[in-house]
């Protein structure tokens, strides 16, 4: 355990060069800046796949935000699945 001096502990680093932040930080991602020699400042972070940067861009954020909201004010109904026109992969319709 380290020492607590207003909002600072005080740690050692182990022989593997390793420090222990507490266990309620398990897991978690964390971002280690190096603002210059013997100085470390450690944030935690959320880290978003590649693959899910595109949900993150301001105008998808907006538009996702709008069909949350019409769905808080638009009451769910059952839809009659046999009135929906379906288009078959060839692009041909269904004979309904």
């Amino acid at each position: 355990m380290g020492a607590v001096l207003d909002h600072q502990i005080i740690k050692s680093i182990g022989s593997s060069g390793q420090i222990s932040l507490g266990k309620e930080f398990a897991g978690r991602k964390v971002v280690v800046e190096n603002p210059e020699p013997g100085v470390w400042l450690i944030r935690t972070a959320t880290i978003i796949p590649d693959n899910e940067k595109w949900i993150h861009t301001p105008s998808n954020k907006k538009d996702l935000a709008e069909a949350l909201a019409w769905a808080q004010r638009v009451p769910a109904k059952a839809s009659d699945i046999s009135k929906l026109k379906m288009n078959r992969p060839n692009g041909k319709k269904h004979k309904t």
